[in-house]
C-alpha cells in the first residue's frame, strides 16, 4: 500500500493513516497522502487499461491495503457520451457528460461508500452512523451490508421515501429526525458518544476515506479522454465532496506527470435552495 499518512490541509499536521481517525484536532477535515513517487516507479497509465474497469483498478492510489476488505458492487467507470445537440445549444462545442447514475444503488455516493466502507473495515469498524438527506444513506447502508457490517442512518421525515426504503432492505437501522439535516447530525454526534467507541462517525467530511472513492472520477475523466484533462469540469455540488475529490485526483495526477501542468476550471452547480458551499 503506498499510503503514508493522513495531513489537515488547515494546520499542516499529520496523522497516522493506521489509526481509526475523523478529524484533526483543529475540527478540519483530514486528506489521505500517498508515496506518489513510489507509485509512478511502479505502475504506468498504461497499466490501468489491462486491470477490470471498476474503480479498483486504481488501487495504488486507494487506501485499503488488503484486497480481502475490499467492498464492491462493481461501482466506477461509468461512461462518458458526447451530447452535441445540447452542446450547441448552449454554445459548448465538445460536451461531454459523465453518467454517474450507472453506479450501483444508482448515484455517485457508491463511489465513496465503497471505499470509505472497505477502509471502515480494515481498520476494524463493526458499526458506523452517519446523517443523510438519502442517496448516501442507501449507498453506505447497502455496502454496509455487503460487507457484514452495521450502519445506523439517520434521515430527516422528509428525505426522499425511496431512500428510506433502501436503507430499510439493507438491513440498516434507520432513525427518522422531524428536522433538518443538522439535527440528524446532533442525533449521530450523540450516539457515537454514548456507544464509547462502538459506533464509527462516518459522516460527510467527518472521515478521509469517502473522498478516496470520489476522487477516482477524476482520473477515470482523464483516463477516458486519452490521459488528457478537459478545459471544464462542471459539478451538481451537495457537500462538495465529489469536486474536492476530482481536485485531489488532478493534483495528484499532476504530480505523478501522467498530465500537464495546466488543469480544468472547476465549477460547483447546486440548487439555490440547497447551498453549502455558496
Amino acid at each position: 500500500m503506498y499510503l503514508t499518512h493522513l495531513e489537515c490541509p488547515r494546520c499542516g499536521r499529520e496523522h497516522d493513516a493506521h489509526r481509526l481517525t475523523n478529524l484533526c484536532d483543529c475540527g478540519s477535515p483530514l486528506l489521505a497522502r500517498y508515496d506518489l513517487a513510489a507509485v509512478a516507479a511502479a505502475v504506468t497509465p498504461e497499466r490501468f487499461g489491462l486491470r477490470p474497469a471498476d474503480l479498483w483498478r486504481y488501487r495504488e492510489l486507494l487506501p485499503v491495503a488488503d484486497e480481502r476488505h475490499v467492498t464492491t458492487l462493481g461501482e466506477g467507470w461509468t461512461p462518458l457520451w458526447r451530447a452535441p445537440a445540447y452542446g450547441h445549444e448552449i454554445g459548448v462545442a465538445d460536451l461531454i457528460v459523465k453518467d454517474e447514475g450507472l453506479t450501483p444503488t444508482g448515484s455517485l455516493k457508491a463511489r465513496g461508500a465503497a471505499v470509505g466502507v472497505s477502509r471502515a473495515r480494515e481498520l476494524g469498524v463493526r458499526r458506523f452512523a452517519m446523517p443523510t438527506n438519502g442517496n448516501a444513506g442507501a449507498a453506505w447502508a447497502t455496502y454496509a451490508a455487503r460487507a457484514g457490517m452495521a450502519a445506523t442512518i439517520v434521515m430527516p421525515l422528509d428525505a426522499p421515501t425511496i431512500c428510506r426504503r433502501e436503507c430499510v432492505a439493507a438491513g440498516a437501522d434507520l432513525r427518522l429526525v422531524d428536522g433538518l439535516i443538522s439535527d440528524a447530525g446532533r442525533l449521530v454526534a450523540e450516539l457515537v458518544a454514548d456507544a464509547d467507541g462502538a459506533v464509527f462517525d462516518a459522516g460527510t467530511l467527518r472521515e478521509p476515506y469517502r473522498l478516496e472513492g470520489k476522487k477516482t472520477m477524476g482520473y477515470e475523466i482523464v483516463e477516458q479522454l486519452g490521459w488528457q484533462v478537459p478545459d471544464v469540469i462542471i459539478y451538481p455540488t451537495g457537500g462538495g465532496v465529489g469536486l474536492i475529490g476530482i481536485h485531489k485526483a488532478l493534483h495528484e495526477l499532476r504530480e505523478l506527470g501522467w498530465v500537464s501542468d495546466r488543469l480544468p476550471r472547476l465549477v460547483a452547480v447546486q440548487s439555490t435552495g440547497c447551498a453549502p458551499i455558496g
